[in-house]
């Protein structure tokens, strides 16, 4: 480790959290313990962690209290089986109820607060106490030693309107703490890729971070450019699905594996995975994670199933079963690696990534676009957009081997998912829109 690093992370870092009475390199470092924990006993801890959860929230939050005695849950008697027949917490709930669902414990003031667009583009605004952000970052700091990433070191991030250091304090952490090389993601374009890789060379930053498309856009320059020279340790894709076809790139490009994370801003880290890259580990430390049917029993090992999370430490706003809006595989699976810590095969998409066709059935747009992208050849990037259940807009930015066979395949492959009588629009373009915040999205439902 580089000198600079090696100081950041044992010095810095530590005299940074000792002046702010922070307590997140004391939890990182009992996470690391933790988990190597076998699965029985982890297991009890989540569950010992969720029936103080309840109790917390029939106590504190008055959304909670009135919920529990509607349904018959008595805190003090924790039932798992009325526990799974509440009605799911949705982002509709949080907008309605905000200050219901909030801790009389906590005053506003004293909760930090998280601002997310979400898919729709509706605000979702949510709380958390500071014990809640203490763990958050350390479970990402554990997470991210799975792919060789440790606090110190300098990272190259790919992210959509970057932090400006703009206060004394401000850039005196970036220069000792928080050490990132930035390549914004909003304008990514020859000239600022010229850029942040000059700031590579100067900067030798050992962990790269990012969208996981940007990160695949990337890789498609520095390979097409024949640039080879940017080696870092580590590399973390976050935010976005990860494609096997833009993980072989980003591999390719960077000499280097590519570890998945998976999260929202509102319970954090959700699941990773670890140098087995066999799965992703679930956090079940600090969340109960819950995968159902759309009858809303619980989905099989191997099966497709709604992702709904209770948060496990958030007491200033807590979570319970809260339908985050994605689809995932549980897995029965146990990893090599040897952690306690269960499995998922993967995330599946959002719900709005979710085609409609005529009979109701649903299509997992993003599968279905890596499926498409990794039999037609002459593709570079796709994008599917329905506006209405019997209309499909497909935008293609065309690779070099792009010929009218390759219209011809999209089109028939599309007619067999959703019906001969399924209009499509094809519109070649440069490049595929971002949303504001950065990110890409392969697959958009309107209807």
């Amino acid at each position: 480790m580089p000198l600079m690093s090696a100081l950041s992370r044992h010095l810095f870092h530590p005299l940074w959290d000792f002046k702010d009475g922070s307590r997140r390199l004391k939890v990182l470092r009992e996470l690391e313990r933790t988990q190597w924990l076998a699965p029985s006993v982890l297991r009890v801890r989540q569950e010992e962690r969720l029936r103080a959860m309840v109790r917390y929230a029939a106590e504190h939050s008055p959304y909670y209290q009135r919920l529990f005695r509607e349904h018959g849950l008595a805190a003090e008697r924790f039932d798992p089986q009325v526990f799974a027949a509440l009605p799911l917490l949705t982002k509709a709930v949080i907008r309605s109820s905000t200050a219901e669902i909030l801790s009389r414990e906590f005053t506003p003031q004293q909760l930090g607060q998280h601002k997310t667009g979400g898919s729709t583009g509706v605000a979702l605004t949510t709380y958390f106490d500071r014990n809640w952000l203490e763990v958050r970052t350390a479970d990402a700091m554990r997470s991210d030693q799975w792919a060789g990433c440790y606090h110190g070191m300098k990272v190259a991030a790919l992210w959509g309107n970057p932090p400006v250091a703009r206060t004394f304090k401000e850039r005196l952490r970036r220069g000792l703490i928080d050490r990132f090389v930035y390549l914004d993601t909003i304008d990514l374009n020859e000239r600022s890729i010229a850029a942040f890789v000059a700031a590579w060379r100067r900067e030798h930053p050992e962990v790269l971070f990012g969208h996981s498309h940007s990160l695949y856009m990337l890789a498609r320059v520095l390979l097409e450019q024949g640039i080879a020279d940017l080696r870092p340790r580590g590399i973390v894709s976050t935010s976005m699905m990860l494609l096997q076809n833009e993980r072989r790139v980003i591999e390719e490009a960077f000499g280097c594996k590519v570890t998945d994370r998976y999260g929202c801003e509102e319970v954090g880290l959700i699941a990773c995975e670890c140098e087995q890259h066999a799965g992703l580990h679930l956090d079940i430390e600090h969340l109960y994670i819950e995968f159902l049917r759309p009858d809303g029993t619980p989905a099989a090992f191997g099966e497709e199933g709604f992702i709904v999370i209770t948060d496990l430490l958030n007491r200033g706003m807590p979570f319970i079963r809260y339908r985050i809006e994605d689809v995932g595989v549980p897995s029965a699976r146990t990893c090599a690696c040897g952690r306690g810590l269960p499995l998922m095969e993967r995330v599946a998409g959002r719900v709005a990534d979710y085609l409609k066709r005529r009979d109701g059935s649903l299509v997992a747009g993003v599968s279905l676009v890596e499926r498409t992208l990794t039999a037609i050849p002459g593709i570079e990037q796709l994008q599917i957009v329905q506006p209405a259940i019997d209309r499909l807009i497909i935008n293609v930015v065309r690779a070099a081997d792009f010929t009218a066979a390759t219209e011809a395949a999209l089109r028939q492959e599309f007619q067999t998912v959703f019906g001969a009588d399924i209009a499509l629009e094809f519109a070649y373009v440069e490049r595929i829109a971002q949303e504001s915040s950065g990110k890409y999205r392969f697959s958009i439902c309107r209807v």
